[in-house]
């Protein structure tokens, strides 16, 4: 796609599993732990911190990328492009 990711990059006090800085563009791969209340309240929070700071963060379930990578690298695709 052009651009270069960053894998388990460091971004104030959260570590982005994969980060685009040129586009700022974080891309977070969420396991089933995530489905928990307290996790997604974190995974918010988190989510809005990034937010204030610039960044863009999109979710995708560890599922969705294992079965469905055609989607996930067209949702991807379509974030970095606007």
């Amino acid at each position: 796609m052009g651009v270069h990711f960053r894998r388990q990059h460091i971004i104030g006090p959260y570590i982005a599993d994969f980060v685009c800085l040129s586009k700022k563009l974080v891309i977070e791969l969420d396991g089933g732990y995530h489905q928990l209340p307290q996790q997604q309240a974190n995974d918010e929070a988190r989510s809005l911190w990034l937010a204030s700071k610039g960044y863009k963060v999109i979710r995708f379930k560890n599922e969705n990328v294992l079965g469905d990578m055609e989607t996930v690298l067209n949702t991807i695709k379509k974030q970095l492009d606007e």
